[in-house]
């Protein structure tokens, strides 16, 4: 399948969906091979905070791209990190959608108007303690990322194809909380993708695939 058609079909899978807290549907972050591991579900938060990130698609050098962010260097948490826009839901956030684009519009300038929702991925639980809420939207082609350079280092777009090509995705082994797990991350060009943020980007890809 090539990427527009994969984007085609991700998008009809996804119109009409709403954020879904119930747990029993949530997803563990770190993406892993067996994700009901006992060991893995032991460590995740019984009480996590309500977060969203934007899954942001725009049409960048010919093809369906994706909106990632290089978190800044000096950050005291996940500096260096290929991440989403988003963050933790506050009080005066209406829903997740209003979350993720107030974020979105903090970290990189993207102004709400310029975004249009298509709707929502199962939640992410991560160590952290979050519980995140993935908005996925449409970005207007005309668009420029404008990294606030306090909390990103860079933005980028990782190609829709390059999430398709299976010689990028990554598996191996990586110590969490102690105990070994197998994963699975996404390579693209000098970018290692991991965690919570390659979990969302396989929930893709399994999503339009299926």
């Amino acid at each position: 399948m090539d990427a527009r058609a994969f984007q085609q079909r991700l998008m009809q899978r996804l119109a009409g969906s709403q954020p879904n807290h119930a747990p029993e549907h949530s997803r563990i972050g770190a993406r892993l091979d067996r994700a009901d591991d006992e060991r893995l579900l032991a460590m995740m938060p019984r009480d996590a905070r309500a977060a969203a990130v934007l899954i942001g698609f725009q049409e960048h050098a010919g093809e369906p791209g994706i909106l990632l962010t290089v978190r800044s260097g000096h950050l005291r948490k996940h500096a260096g990190q290929i991440a989403f826009p988003g963050g933790a839901i506050d009080t005066l956030d209406a829903d997740p959608a209003t979350a993720a684009l107030r974020e979105a519009r903090e970290e990189v300038g993207l102004q709400p108007s310029l975004a249009r929702i298509a709707g929502y991925l199962p939640d992410q639980v991560v160590l952290t303690g979050f519980r995140i809420t993935p908005v996925v939207a449409h970005i207007d082609a005309q668009f420029t990322p404008a990294p606030d350079h306090s909390e990103v280092q860079e933005a980028f777009m990782l190609p829709v194809s390059a999430l398709l090509d299976p010689r990028n995705h990554v598996h191996g082994r990586r110590s969490i909380g102690g105990e070994e797990f197998e994963v699975r991350d996404l390579s693209f060009g000098p970018h290692l993708i991991w965690g919570a943020t390659a979990g969302m980007l396989f929930a893709l890809y399994e999503m339009g695939l299926s």
